[in-house]
C-alpha cells in the first residue's frame, strides 16, 4: 500500500530529502513527470510533480480520485504507487519507473505489427489489468497507447496514469466526457452516458488492431467506423 506523508521542506531538485529529481519524462497542464533517484537506496522511480497552486476545483477532484484509485489498485500489470508526498505547493506521486518507454513508442518501432504470439502476450497483460480494475469498480477513462508502459527487463506491460479514473457502481452509467479523442468509444464521442466497463472494452479492440495490423491500418479502420455514426 502506498505511503502518505506531509513535508514542508523542499530543497532545490530534491523531495523531502528523500529523492533527487532528474530528467523530465513528460509534461501536462499542471503536472510534470520526472525521473528521480532515492537518496539512500539509489532506486530510480518516476515522480509525478503536481503544482497545487494551478489546480481549480475540478482538477482537485480529479487528483483526489487519481490518488484514491491508485492506492486501491495493486496488480502486476498496473504501475505501482509507492508513496505520496504532500508539501505546501506541490504533491508528489512516487511510482514505478519503466525502462522500455510507452506502447506508442514500441509500436512506432514495429510498423509492420508484431507476431501473433508477442501481440497476444502484451494484449493479455493489458486485459488483465483493466479487468482487475473493473472488478474493483474502478474505471480508468483514459486508456491509450501512451498510458501503457513497458518494463523491458521484465517483458511486462503496465497500465499507468489514473488521472481521469473514477469509482462506479454496477449498472451505473457515467456521463463525464474525458480522456483522449482518438481512443474514445462511440458513446463518449456522441456525448451520451456510458457503461464504465464497456468504454474499456472498446480500447481492447483498438489495441488489438494496432498490435496485429499496425498503427496506420488501425487509424483507417477507426475513422471509417466513426464516419458511420453521423
Amino acid at each position: 500500500m502506498a505511503k502518505y506523508s506531509q513535508n514542508s521542506t523542499l530543497k532545490d531538485g530534491q523531495i523531502a530529502g528523500l529523492y533527487d529529481l532528474q530528467e523530465t519524462l513528460g509534461c501536462g497542464h499542471f503536472a510534470v513527470v520526472k525521473v528521480a533517484r532515492h537518496v539512500f537506496t539509489g532506486e530510480r522511480v518516476a515522480v509525478k510533480v503536481i503544482d497545487k497552486t494551478k489546480l481549480d476545483e475540478i482538477s482537485r477532484a480529479h487528483l483526489f480520485k487519481e490518488v484514491r484509485c491508485m492506492k486501491l489498485v495493486q496488480h502486476p500489470n498496473v504501475v505501482r504507487l509507492y508513496e505520496v508526498i504532500d508539501t505546501q505547493t506541490k504533491l508528489y506521486l512516487v511510482q514505478e519507473l519503466g525502462d522500455g518507454g510507452d506502447m506508442y513508442e514500441y509500436i512506432m518501432n514495429h510498423e509492420q505489427g508484431l507476431s501473433e504470439d508477442k501481440a497476444r502476450h502484451y494484449f493479455q497483460q493489458i486485459v488483465l489489468a483493466i479487468d482487475y480494475c473493473h472488478k474493483l469498480h474502478i474505471v480508468h477513462r483514459d486508456l491509450k497507447l501512451e498510458n501503457v508502459i513497458f518494463f523491458k527487463s521484465l517483458d511486462v506491460a503496465k497500465l499507468t496514469d489514473f488521472g481521469f479514473s473514477n469509482k462506479f457502481s454496477p449498472g451505473q452509467k457515467l456521463d463525464t466526457s474525458c480522456g483522449s479523442l482518438a481512443y474514445s468509444a462511440p458513446e463518449v464521442l456522441l456525448g451520451d452516458s456510458y457503461e464504465a466497463p464497456a468504454v474499456g472494452e472498446f480500447f481492447f479492440l483498438i489495441i488489438n488492431l494496432i498490435l496485429n495490423f499496425g498503427f496506420e491500418s488501425c487509424v483507417f479502420i477507426y475513422f471509417s467506423f466513426c464516419s458511420t455514426l453521423h
